[in-house]
This record gives structure tokens, sequence and C-alpha cells, in this order.
């Protein structure tokens, strides 16, 4: 126990069990002594303060109520007080150091509750310290082991003047970044709470550049601290300099309002949390973490992004087995002929599951569509369609079926359609549309992916819905296509710059197409067979515009044909936001890399020592060729590498590479 804590332990045994001390005369008279004292020596005694917790005191000197709370690794440091900062009195604080390097200036922390503010005039009532070190084993995930190591620091704080309220703030430091919550407590059980706005502050030390944007399918631009507008997205990656990079995201959103960044007022190059809407619920009521990343690249961000499920709950199901990660072909016919047609082709080409999209059930916008009949919009199709019996044919055959359906109908017809789908065996159902944000809409989406749960239904959230981790207590939450894919046709810079940003948030799936004329226009054919190597999504749409009839003459496509969706091992080899991006990824003895580039063309050198040493292993190769008499220009080149070769990667300009090694079996073994 530090000094500090020992100091927090005396004051509460000072006072009596028959009698709250804050309940006597001389107590009373004591504190107004101490008031007209600290008013008299206001300045000296901020001065002082501040001096101490915020640019570190000697570790045999600390200021009273003043805790330091390590990494595992000892690199990263949260220094948390509760002092007078500005003109705030006995507030929460805190600040982040990286390698002794500040990376979160001392910033404040607090809620504006429904009857008042909530962040200042605190006592600290206990003091809790804890670690933790375990590893576990995702369901889906981008690596097959995850651990979970963290040192966890709690403060259960009193309002001075209100005993019966309380504040619980819980920090955890690890290696890869720093997270905090709240926690509001009282002693009347029954109490309700009403969050009105939460002040959790984000001063940086300059005016940094970030990556911002203002909706999840947004454009990033690369903007100072100073210029950001209220909204701004999370993740936002802020560029302290070329080897030092910050995240601020945010974990185990389930029933709260969806937070985002708002400048704070009056103070230069800071941020302040913004919720969408109000927050109401019975006490005790815990916020979602506030994550804070640091890393020494963009890449060891992504990498770095398990700490968003470390900080959900484990797994709450029991059974699993019926969640397969999968390639999945869109029908865009709606009838029978057209879906059996896209089953034998997912045979054929290796994919899982084929995905009925929007119309079967009628038109989407409709309010009175019937999502439990299949009743064709006319608009989409003219059918015949026997939905059922292409359910039938698919899973006969090994290909599992989806369904798209619209939030206006899945707000009225949830607790009805799901049972119905388990009954058709439909596999998955695609969530369209659906509304986000407020605490209303996050809690309905996260009951929607529970009760699929129960009928053994995997789920697709579609546009403005980021994820927070829950696919670890979940895993039937599988992606997330809201990310601007190839369905919306992006820039090259912004499909490299989500590689990095909005990867870190979790599942992405980029809706690929090959054949569609907008490949053409912004991708190069290479290129887009990297995207499902460098996306993460249990769920990958390929060929998003291509029916099965138009997906021949490219024997390139054997490199989908296999593709795993789930990973052992990622790494994000090289690479800038919005410039290009090479990963790697693991599944048993193969590895597959792909490469992004945005803007000219570009040549990279990559060591393989990221390889087991003393295998050979054969590397197809996929690059463009603009000289090949082809349909798609892709170069298949085979090759022989070790550990110790070095690969000259080469891009055209908005293109890319694609890359598959196994390990050659030794002639002697």
């Amino acid at each position: 126990m530090t000094p500090r804590t020992r100091c927090a332990t005396r004051r509460e045994s000072w006072t009596p069990s028959s009698e709250p001390i804050t309940r006597r005369p001389w107590y009373r008279d004591c504190v107004e002594e101490m008031k007209k004292t600290m008013t008299k020596h206001a300045p000296l005694l901020t001065a002082l303060l501040l001096a101490l917790t915020c640019t570190g005191a000697a570790a045999n000197d600390p200021a009273p109520d003043t805790w330091e709370l390590k990494s595992p690794d000892g690199r990263l440091v949260i220094h948390v007080s509760v002092c007078d900062f500005e003109a705030k009195k006995a507030c929460p604080l805190y600040r982040v150091t990286r390698d002794r390097k500040e990376i979160i200036s001392a910033s404040t922390l607090g809620l504006e509750l429904g009857d008042g503010r909530l962040d200042q005039d605190f006592r600290v009532v206990d003091v809790r310290h804890a670690t933790r070190n375990s590893t576990w084993k995702p369901v889906l995930g981008e690596r097959s082991e995850i651990r979970d190591h963290y040192n966890q620091l709690t403060l259960d704080l009193r309002e001075a003047f209100a005993p019966s309220r309380g504040l619980t703030l819980t920090f955890r430091s690890y290696n890869e970044g720093v997270a905090f919550n709240y926690t509001l407590t009282s002693e009347d059980n029954s109490a309700q709470a009403v969050i009105r706005r939460e002040r959790s502050e984000f001063r940086l030390a300059g005016d940094f550049p970030a990556w911002a944007g203002y909706s999840a399918q947004c454009v990033y631009t690369r903007t100072p601290i100073s210029a950001i507008k209220p909204g701004c997205e999370r993740p936002l990656v802020i560029d302290l300099e070329d080897t030092l990079r910050v995240a601020l995201a945010e974990a185990k959103l389930v029933d709260y309002a969806r937070m985002r960044f708002a400048p704070l007022p009056g103070v230069d190059h800071a941020l302040v949390s913004h919720l969408a809407g109000e927050v109401r619920g019975p006490l005790p009521l815990t916020t979602p973490w506030r994550v804070i990343m640091a890393a020494e690249s963009p890449g060891r961000l992504v990498e770095n992004n398990f700490i968003i499920p470390n900080l959900n709950d484990p797994c709450a199901l029991e059974d699993t087995s019926w969640i397969k990660p999968g390639t999945i072909l869109r029908e865009v016919s709606l009838t029978t002929a057209g879906g059996k047609a896209c089953v034998d082709f997912a045979v054929k080409q290796g994919l899982q599951y084929i995905l009925f999209d929007a119309g079967w059930y009628g038109d989407e916008y409709d309010e009175t569509s019937d999502a439990t009949t299949v009743t064709l919009d006319p608009k989409r199709s003219q059918g015949p369609l026997d939905l059922q019996e292409v359910i039938r044919y698919g899973n006969e055959r090994g290909i599992g079926t989806i369904l798209y359906v619209n939030r206006r109908a899945l707000e009225k017809q949830l607790d009805q359609i799901l049972p119905l789908y388990q009954q058709w065996g439909v596999k998955g159902v695609k969530y369209g549309f659906v509304q986000v944000g407020t605490q209303q809409w996050t809690s309905f989406l996260h009951h929607a992916i529970r009760k699929a749960a129960e009928h053994k239904l995997m789920v697709n959230v579609h546009d403005e819905f980021r994820p927070t981790g829950y696919d670890r207590t979940y895993p039937n939450l599988m992606t997330v296509e809201g990310i601007r894919g190839d369905e919306a046709t992006p820039p090259p810079s912004l499909t490299v710059a989500n590689a990095f940003v909005r990867a870190i948030a979790g599942p992405a799936d980029h809706t690929a197409c090959y054949f569609n004329a907008r490949v053409a226009a912004n991708w190069t054919h290479a290129g887009q067979l990297a995207k499902p190597v460098v996306f993460f999504s249990p769920w990958h749409h390929l060929f998003w515009y291509d029916c099965p009839a138009q997906i021949t003459g490219a024997p390139e496509l054997e490199f989908w044909r296999d593709l795993p969706t789930v990973w052992d091992e990622t790494r994000f080899l090289k690479g800038e936001i919005s410039e290009h991006v090479l990963v790697a990824r693991r599944s048993g003895q193969r590895w597959y890399l792909g490469f992004l580039n945005a803007g000219e063309a570009r040549t990279l050198n990559l060591p393989l020592d990221f390889l087991p040493p003393g295998k050979t292993w054969r590397a197809m190769i996929l690059s463009d060729d603009p000289t090949l008499k082809t349909r798609t220009n892709v170069r298949i080149e085979t090759r022989d590498l070790t550990r110790e070769s070095v690969l000259a990667l080469k891009a055209a300009a908005h293109g890319g590479m694609a890359i598959r090694l196994h390990a050659i079996p030794s002639e002697n073994p």
C-alpha cells in the first residue's frame, strides 16, 4: 500500500462508529475555518498541488490523494489525483504519460446529472488496487489467443456535503493503453440517475494533428485538435510525433449513449466527451470505458486493438459451435433460379454463405412491409422466389443463407422474425440501417444481438453502427458493414485510412467486388484481392456487385477460394494513414499478405523475418501487370522464399498486391 493509500485509510479510521463525524459541531467549525484558510491561500495551494500532481512529485514526497498506476511493462502511467484544479475544488484529475512523455495533460473527470454537476468537492473514502494476467481464446478473432494483462486502481469518492451519493472511478493500465469509467452509487438502492452530460476531458500537450471524421462512414481529414468540431467520431487517432500515435476510443457500449468528442470550451487543443443524449438508469450505473491507446505507429495501434474486447465481458454463450465464419455472395435477382445459381457458385468458389438483400419481403422503407412473409418488392424483382426452397437447397450443400431486414421491420417484428428464421433454417440476419447513438437505440440493438443468439442466428450490422468489443461477449455479432466500403465507392485514400483508424474499433466488412466498373475506376484488381486480408471481418462479402455468370476468366480468384476470415496471428508490417498499408495474417501454417497503395506507384522492400526459421516457403504472388492481355491484368507468380529473403513489393497507383505463403515439406526431415 502506498503512502497515499495509508493517508486515505487513516482518515476513515478517525470516524467513530456511533455517530458520523460530519454531524458534530466542532467538525462543522473546522470545515468553515479550513474554507476560510484555503480561500485566503488558494493561489499558493493550487500552485503547490499542481506542481505535485501534474509534473510528477518525488516518490518519497507524494501529494495527498495522488496515485500512479503503471502498465505491466512500466511504460504507460496514469497519474490520478483528487485536488483543486483551476476553478474546481477537490475534483478528480488524471494525466497520462508514456516513457515519461506526456500524452494527456492534467484533465478533469466528472458528470452532469439531472440535479447538478458531479465533478468536485469530493473526499476519498476507499482505494483499491488489483492486477490481472490471463489469456482467453476468442471464438472469432484476428489472433487465436488474447492476453488480458493490466493493473487497476479504484477510487470510491463521496461528495463532501452530500455523502449519501457516491462516485467510483476505475482506472486500468495495460501495455497497449489506459482506460477509465465511472460508477454512480447511492445509499438509496431504489435511486435512479439521469446523466445529462459526461465531462471526461482529454487535454493534449500541443495542437497535434488528428484524423477526424463525423460519422461512422466518414471521410477522414488530418485536422489539428483546435479545429475539431462537436461530434467527432471515435476511434480518433492523433499524431503526437512520427514515433508516437495515440487513439481515443470507447469500449463496452451496451446500454448508454454513444460517446464522440467535442472541443473543450476555453481550453486550447483539448477535447471533452460528447454524448448522443441523456442516459437514465437505476443505481449503481456504470459508464462505458474511455480508452487512450498509445503506440509507435498507426499499424501497432491496430495490432493492439484487442484492448477493446478485453474491456468487455467474457463470452456469455455456453455453445458457440453454430457460429461459423466465412465468405458471402450477395443474391441480387431475388428469384429461386438466381438463389440456386448463387448456391452452386458458392460451392464451386469455396464460399460459405449467400445473402438475400433488400426487397425479398417488400419495400424495405415501407412501414407496412412484413418480414415474416416472402413478398417481393416489384421495383427490385418480378420473381418468382421460393425462398424456403433456396434455403433448403443451400443447407443440403453446406451453404448457409443470410437475410437482410431493414430496421423498420426489425423494430416492430423482432420477436416474431427471429424464431421464424431459425425455423426456416436461416443462419444469420443483416440488420439494416439501424438507428444508433442514443441510449434507447444502443440498448435496442444490443438486445437484438442477444435475441438473435437465443435463436442461433449470426448478425451483421449495417450502416452507422461502430462496434466497441461486444463481439467478445456475444460472438454471433460477426461484422459491421458501415465503413464506406466498396458499395459506396470510396476513394483509395479513405480505404487505407479505414484500415488504420476504423479497424481499431473491430470487424469491418468492406463489401469487396471484383468485376464491377467501380474497381477499374478506383483500384486495380490485385489491390481488390488484398482487401479481405487487410480488413478483418469474420464475414466477408465478396463479389458485391457481381453475378455468378459474370465471374469468369480470372484464375487469380483461387486466392479468394481458400481465404480464411479469422486468424491465428496478425501483423501490420508497414504503412501510413491514407497512404499505404501492408498487413500479414496467419492461419495455421499459411501466411497471407495484403498490400494496398493509395496515390502514386510505390515500392517496398519487405524482410520476411516474421516467418519461422528453418523452412522454405512457397509464395503465390498476385500483382498488377498492364502488359498482360487478360481480363484483369493480374500476374500470378510462384517463388520459393525463406525467412532471410527480402521481397520487393511493387504497387501501381491505387493498386496493391496479394500474397499467399505456405511451408514446403522438407525432403530431409
